[in-house]
């Protein structure tokens, strides 16, 4: 795994799951900052708050479907419309779902589709997973852009 660190947005309302991603990241996973969000219209609140100051978005986004208030296809839906948030890859998960559920996550933007994890050792296995799933192969797409050197820079 890189050294780098990774900016980790987790969307995810129930308190239990919060509780075992936090855990998770400190204890075995220190290359993840993770910032938690409570509900789909908190999380577009805070990316629009983000994007506006220029702070650093997120280097991946965990979204579970079943949000309060506005559910986690809607969020989707209107991340995929923003620019910043269009290469981002989002990985849209849940305890309960339906195939259905499944493909219209896809439809509507979903890089991927997991069962969301349930314990601490399953939570810690699903951001190794996705971490280097999603950001080692981005790392190296990034060193080997046109117009940048092999460490990266121009």
């Amino acid at each position: 795994m890189n050294t780098g660190r990774y900016n980790v947005l987790l969307v995810e309302d129930d308190l239990l799951t919060t509780d075992l991603a936090r855990r998770a990241a400190a204890e075995s996973c220190p290359e993840i900052n993770l910032t938690m969000v409570g509900s789909g219209d908190a999380v577009l609140d805070w990316l629009s708050d983000s994007v506006a100051k220029k702070e650093q978005i997120p280097h991946i986004i965990l979204m579970d479907l079943k949000l309060p208030k506005l559910d986690g296809l809607a969020v989707l839906r209107t991340l995929r419309k923003h620019d910043a948030m269009r290469d981002i890859p989002i990985v849209a998960f849940s305890a309960e779902y339906t195939q259905a559920d499944v493909l219209m996550s896809y439809q509507v933007g979903a890089n991927s589709f997991v069962a969301k994890p349930a314990d601490l050792e399953q939570f810690t296995g699903f951001f190794r997973e996705q971490l280097a799933y999603w950001m080692q192969p981005r790392q190296r797409e990034l060193a080997f852009a046109p117009g940048k050197g092999a460490t990266g820079r121009p």
